[in-house]
């Protein structure tokens, strides 16, 4: 396995100083409405401590009315709706291998289609297990429409040594799949609570599924800025700035990595393996903004009054990463911007900025601190022009709890897509 690693202090640095940096913007997004959303997720006892973070849309391949989604609830495992966003199939998360270590926690899912599995082609669903810092596989039934694992019971850590290491959570995070020209699956994975992304090929043995890594990368810590000032996004006491949205174009194998307290990096696929380094996209409104860890408040404090003004215009942090495809080269990357609750938009194959849009209040509640998002253009029933399916972090309207308190809440808002193709 070979390693590829960015200096933190050279090359990368100096390429993500010379990169324009965009003003944060001056207009308000185009606002859209979801038309419908799915039942609400507790991240309490009573619910199960379910907490909504990030969807995949399987497609079906001859009935588009049977088309699902499949979306991670963290410690309350995987959940399965339909177009009208009912929910159709709950799958627990893998209990903790003993008493004192954590149980499954999924944080991530994407899709794999056509994967050789016991001799035939089979659409899969693949999860982050941040819990147990592993890859979990779904095989997904065009029949029942239902998921049923097909993990191999031996699968390896992703990048922890040793049960030990899991414990302490620097686990497997973000994810984007990828199958290449050869019909090899590969899973793009980030590290949580690190710089560091590895690249996994997916191995059938019989009828489960297993994987090996066979590439890392480790992106930039510390930033030259234009300045001639060193700067270090401000993150907890002994960690790195993760990455999480994750998302590989199928056409051309560019993928592009959210790190999210410093911006959007695009780099490629080619043979198995990453290569030609890394390229910024775009910064985060808060990159070269003083910040530091204050224990009282147990979070990160920002000077804006010192704000060098390098920054773009991705409100930190920046999160989900999804492509709205409509021809084989051509569409629109869709980004998170969690930080002022609304999406940037950018040329599938150029990365220029096209636009900025907002999921607000309509029939349903719009969506906030959005994680998350996931976009197909193929039109749906109820979705004529394709469906946009995103995290909504703060649900409304509120729940109260036994105890008199707002229950922490959260969906997904399912969108028509078409109005991508403008701002695209």
């Amino acid at each position: 396995m070979r390693r590829l690693f960015i200096p933190a202090l050279a090359v990368v640095p100096m390429v993500l100083a010379a990169a324009p940096a965009g003003a944060a913007p001056t207009h308000g997004p185009r606002e859209v409405r979801a038309v419908v959303e799915t039942p609400s997720l507790f991240d309490d006892e009573a619910g199960g401590d379910a907490d909504a973070d990030d969807p995949a849309i399987w497609v079906h391949p001859t009935d588009r009315a049977g088309s699902l989604v499949v979306a991670t609830a963290k410690n309350g495992g995987l959940r399965v709706y339909d177009l009208r966003a009912r929910e159709r199939q709950r799958i627990a998360t893998p209990p903790a291998p003993g008493p004192e270590h954590e149980s499954g926690r999924f944080n991530n899912v994407d899709l794999v289609s056509g994967f050789r599995l016991a001799g035939r082609g089979t659409d899969l669903a693949v999860v982050t297990d941040r819990g147990r810092d592993q890859l979990r596989f779904y095989r997904i039934d065009p029949g029942t429409r239902l998921l049923t694992d097909v993990t191999a019971a031996d699968v390896p850590f992703a990048f922890s040594a040793d049960q030990t290491e899991v414990d302490e959570q620097r686990t497997a995070y973000g994810l984007g799949t990828f199958t290449d020209v050869d019909g090899s699956a590969y899973a793009v994975v980030s590290r949580r609570s690190t710089p560091e992304v590895g690249l996994f090929r997916l191995v059938a043995r019989g009828d489960t599924v297993s994987y090996r890594r066979v590439d890392r990368l480790t992106l930039p810590s510390t930033f030259t800025l234009p300045n001639g000032a060193r700067w270090s996004p401000c993150t907890d006491p002994g960690d790195g700035p993760q990455v999480e949205g994750t998302v590989v174009d199928p056409a051309t194998g560019v993928v592009h990595l959210a790190q999210e307290k410093v911006g959007l990096w695009r780099t490629r696929l080619v043979g198995g393996r990453f290569a030609g380094g890394l390229t910024p996209v775009e910064r985060v409104r808060e990159y070269g903004v003083p910040a530091a860890f204050d224990v009282e408040e147990d979070d990160c404090v920002t000077d804006h009054a010192a704000d060098p003004g390098f920054g773009g215009r991705i409100a930190q942090d920046v999160e989900g990463l999804t492509i709205h495809r409509t021809g084989r080269f051509t569409g629109t990357l869709v980004v998170s911007s969690q930080g002022d609750d609304t999406f940037y938009t950018y040329d599938r194959r150029t990365d220029r900025p096209t636009g900025r849009f907002a999921v607000v209040d309509g029939g349903v509640d719009g969506a906030q601190e959005c994680d998350g998002a996931a976009v197909t253009a193929t039109p749906l029933p109820g979705f004529p022009g394709g469906l946009l399916v995103v995290h909504d972090g703060n649900n409304t309207p509120e729940t109260i709890g036994a105890d008199g308190e707002a229950r922490p809440d959260t969906d997904f808002k399912f969108v028509d897509a078409g109005f991508l193709r403008a701002l695209g």
